[in-house]
């Protein structure tokens, strides 16, 4: 792993953008939120949600950096994961319970392999209810915990790649790359839902954005260690 080195001055006075490696059960906003206080800095802003059953690359800006957030929200996204056939759930991933169940014994890794292969290119998506998307300014996961669907309008996407890297039905390992905005938890549904069997998302690591990887990242427990040696962390008194 490499790690980009910075003066305590620049996080929080010219500013700083973080490569971070985000944990898996963390949402982005708690990153945010340790950053902001690991190094006592008001203005920190990530560019582009992670789910908390994902990991990796998350690009966190801190103080004059922030500015950088929308530019760098518009970079292409790589990914790797697992998807399980036979199961779908509300979430489109482990979030959620197992709401019904499909039989994949004729699903053979051919089709599946095709089936990937038919989804790049351009695509309308509708955002899942569980998401980080904000309507009427509160977030579609608030809605979707109190059973409520709420209208969403589709978008356009592109996926450059959708490939099988390796299988063991019902679960098979992918790699995702793709446009800003795309949720990678709906692809592995919407293939379930062509294969005529269900798929769910099982797990989900972002691995780069744009020129930006996440061999380059920070862990937390380390940027935890860097607030102590810089003296930067928040007093609770303060």
């Amino acid at each position: 792993m490499i790690e980009h080195a910075f003066a305590s001055e620049d996080i929080r006075d010219g500013g700083v953008v973080l490569l971070v490696d985000k944990p898996l059960g963390w949402t982005s906003y708690q990153v945010v939120r340790k950053i902001r206080s690991l190094f006592n800095v008001r203005r920190v802003g990530h560019a582009g949600t992670l789910d908390p059953k994902a990991t990796g690359l998350l690009i966190v800006c801190t103080g004059k950096k922030t500015k950088q957030v929308p530019l760098l929200m518009s970079l292409e996204k790589e990914y790797i994961g697992t998807l399980e056939l036979g199961i779908r759930t509300a979430s489109f991933d482990t979030e959620t319970g197992v709401t019904e169940r499909r039989g994949f014994s004729h699903i053979t890794e051919t089709m599946l392999r095709e089936g990937a292969a038919r989804m790049v290119g351009a695509l309308r998506q509708r955002p899942p209810m569980y998401s980080a998307l904000k309507v009427n300014g509160h977030p579609l996961y608030r809605y979707a915990r109190r059973g409520e669907e709420v209208e969403r309008a589709e978008r356009e996407v592109l996926v450059r790649e959708f490939a099988i890297t390796a299988s063991d039905l019902p679960r098979a390992d992918f790699r995702v790359v793709c446009s800003k905005g795309t949720y990678v938890r709906s692809l592995v549904d919407d293939l379930g839902q062509q294969l005529g069997c269900g798929a769910t998302l099982i797990a989900l690591r972002r691995i780069r954005i744009g020129a930006f990887s996440v061999e380059e990242s920070w862990t937390m427990e380390r940027l935890t260690q860097l607030s102590g040696e810089l003296g930067l962390a928040k007093q609770k008194a303060s």
